[in-house]
């Protein structure tokens, strides 16, 4: 998948501090949804379609991630 990201507005939670590392996200034409590394901004980024969002949030939220 190609998508312009060039006009997306990137934006980190609220609940990040401004020296910590962090993703930044951006809601995308076509409901897609973009994940970048805030301290490589011009560096890849992941676009998820809406059901796959869900899925990355939902096993986020369910520690499927998490480091053992």
């Amino acid at each position: 998948m190609n998508v312009d990201l060039s006009k997306a507005n990137w934006f980190k939670s609220s609940r990040s501090d401004a020296t910590k590392e962090c993703v930044e996200v951006a809601f995308l034409d076509e409901d897609l949804i973009g994940v970048r590394d805030s301290k490589n901004p011009s560096g890849p980024a992941l676009v998820f379609a809406p059901g796959e969002w869900d899925a990355f949030t939902a096993g986020v939220i369910g520690g499927e991630f998490d480091r053992r």
